[in-house]
């Protein structure tokens, strides 16, 4: 069996025999492999009325568990965005009656984030058709295969993870 990447792999090692090519023998493969994510992606959140940062901030939410609610500087470690994008993005879903803000009860002056009934039903809808979609990617691999890929993109991915963390 032979994808694209083989054939990537092999014209690069005939044209450049003098370079070590097996780095794109995995990354190219994770490479094209997150491009068919993201289009899988896409599709179910345009199924879905939501943009993907529209589920990422639903999903910090979701996941936080009852009362789906989480401080604004939260949802930005766990988002990744700046404090400004953080805010035009509350008020969006705000105004699409997904999140509402309620005043924080630890701090006066601070608010909480909270998932609305609307916005957990329609975040639930996605993430459950996304894990379809998801599982279909993965048909062709075993429940020991899966996880023997999984240990091994976790290997890769702590060290960034972790610088991401530090700063």
């Amino acid at each position: 069996m032979r994808d694209e990447v083989d054939r990537l792999v092999e014209a690069w090692h005939n044209e450049r025999p003098d370079l070590d090519v097996r780095p794109l023998q995995v990354l190219s493969r994770v490479s094209r492999l997150a491009r068919h994510l993201d289009r899988a992606r896409r599709a179910v959140f345009i199924d879905h009325d939501l943009e993907s940062w529209e589920f990422d901030v639903l999903t910090a939410l979701r996941r936080a568990g009852d009362p789906y609610e989480l401080s604004p500087g939260r949802l930005l470690r766990a988002t990744l965005v700046t404090s400004g994008t953080m805010t035009n993005r509350i008020d969006r879903l705000a105004a699409a009656g997904l999140v509402e803000r309620h005043p924080d009860p630890q701090d006066k002056r601070g608010v909480l984030v909270r998932l609305t009934g609307a916005g957990r039903t329609r975040v639930d809808a996605a993430f459950a058709d996304l894990l379809e979609r998801e599982q279909a990617i993965l048909d062709s691999l075993s429940s020991d295969q899966r996880d023997v890929l999984a240990g091994l993109l976790r290997t890769l991915l702590v060290p960034f993870d972790s610088d991401t963390e530090r700063h």
